[in-house]
């Protein structure tokens, strides 16, 4: 994990903050998470904990995160942010409300996309790229496409709070950095607006990143 938070910090707009759990690792008060496996709990606590590191590099006073009636995080007033966790790796990243609408990080391990996931997550335009790709790229590019529109879909729920498939948005990539555009409207996101993003990659894991501005 420290090299993909390495890579994925050297990317990230200077006033964004990225966090990593430390230890101690345990919920706090108001951190709630009923009925968890211990897998899932695991997880939660990470992912709390990556997220209060990201608040202190901030400047912010590191406080329970809880969770909200739709499963998201409920940030400080101060703060927007966004956590990640997948196997072996778990981050998050914050910003601060004067500065961004939402922010949005999805991270996972670099391995093909399973095929029977592609026709749910890729507009035709992106199969089409995608199949003209060597085949050993194909499934890894899906991959790529599917983690960045998690992200963006990440940056985009404060905004407009609903929750849509993966045709809504088309991915522009333009070496490791995108755009994610809307293919029809989710109000008050109207069509083509578009959210820009960055990514990063090791031999293990890829994130991507997405950022709503004020303004």
């Amino acid at each position: 994990m420290p090299d993909i938070a390495a890579r994925l910090r050297a990317v990230l707009p200077s006033d964004v903050q990225l966090g990593a759990p430390a230890p101690p690792l345990a919920l706090w008060p108001g951190e709630d998470l009923p009925g968890a496996i211990p897998a899932r709990l695991a997880e939660f606590v990470a992912g709390r904990s990556a997220a209060r590191q990201a608040l202190r590099g901030l400047g912010l006073t590191a406080g329970a995160i809880p969770m909200g009636a739709d499963r998201a995080p409920l940030w400080p007033q101060a703060a927007t942010g966004s956590i990640s966790h997948c196997a072996g790796a778990c981050l998050a990243v914050a910003g601060l409300r004067g500065a961004y609408r939402g922010l949005g990080l999805d991270l996972e391990p670099l391995l093909p996309l399973p095929r029977d996931l592609w026709s749910s997550v890729l507009r035709p335009e992106e199969q089409q790229a995608i199949d003209a790709l060597p085949p050993i790229q194909q499934g890894l590019q899906a991959l790529r496409i599917f983690v960045a529109k998690e992200a963006a879909y990440k940056a985009q729920y404060p905004i407009t709070q609903q929750i849509f498939d993966f045709q809504t948005l088309r991915i522009i990539w333009t070496d490791q950095d995108f755009i994610a555009e809307f293919c029809v409207a989710v109000p008050p996101i109207e069509k083509h607006f578009h959210i820009s993003g960055c990514s990063a990659e090791t031999r293990h894991f890829f994130a991507a990143f997405c950022a709503v501005p004020i303004g």
